[in-house]
């Protein structure tokens, strides 16, 4: 595919994912919504189907929505290096741009809301135990899953006798939405999940430098690079393990 077609793909998946994503925290949080203050859970199932629409959207390119999944499949050699940058591009503009629409979409919501000091989350993580080491720790651990089960999941084959064996491929992209989905509910309680560079630093971007919530409160720069860099290293790290372990095959 043409370095413009990675560009249009993931930047169109990626601002579906996180436009839905940050659209069911924004239902959870702000006051004057049908959704507000249905929880933890509530957030998660939404995210992990944020995922399936966003990836179904980006099928063209492999969809990869995700910078620790495109350096993952990159070190596995599963994507070529000169492509990383088109997908990093697009999957960085989608995350602005998912932000935008979700603040468009509660705009009404966000004039009322009586704390808007405090609507960061609505866009990105933050830990509940502040300590960038070990928050770094829990989104390294996070993403590893993640990426190791797209790299590591069994796919087609020719069977025996001439029956395929689908493995998990046939789940489709859901069956990334489920990977998600347990991840958030058994990993994603110390820093919230970003497991995705952009779907964190994205969003933050737009609500430093783009939206005009009335009252908002700072980005949190100083925890910025722990959502990022995580992930980065975590997908890093499922990619060797793949190698790895299909060396000794």
């Amino acid at each position: 595919m043409s370095p413009g077609g990675i560009f249009v793909w993931e930047m169109l998946g990626t601002s579906v994912l996180v436009l839905l994503g940050t659209g069911v925290v924004a239902n959870n949080v702000l006051r004057s919504t049908n959704g507000n203050g249905t929880g933890f859970l509530f957030v998660t199932i939404g995210w992990a189907f944020a995922v399936f629409a966003g990836a179904s959207i980006a099928d063209p390119t492999g969809a990869h929505i995700n910078p620790a999944v495109t350096l993952g499949l990159a070190i596995a050699d599963k994507t070529a290096w000169g492509d990383v940058p088109y997908y990093f591009a697009g999957q960085m503009v989608g995350g602005i741009l998912g932000a935008v629409l979700c603040w468009l979409t509660y705009k009404l919501q966000f004039d009322k809301h009586p704390e808007p000091q405090n609507t960061l989350g609505i866009f990105s993580t933050a830990p509940q135990i502040p300590s960038k080491v070990w928050n770094f720790v829990t989104e390294v651990i996070g993403t590893f899953v993640l990426v190791a089960w797209i790299l590591l999941s069994p796919v087609v084959s020719g069977g025996s006798d001439g029956v395929p064996e689908f493995g998990n491929s046939a789940l489709g992209y859901a069956g990334v939405a489920f990977v998600v989905l347990v991840i958030g509910t058994s990993l994603g309680g110390p820093t919230g999940y970003a497991i995705n560079p952009v779907r964190d630093l994205g969003p933050r971007i737009a609500y430093a430098f783009i939206l005009p919530i009335r009252g908002k409160g700072d980005a949190n720069w100083g925890y910025a690079w722990v959502p990022v860099f995580g992930p980065l290293a975590g997908g890093s790290l499922a990619a060797l393990l793949y190698l790895a372990v299909h060396n000794l095959t």
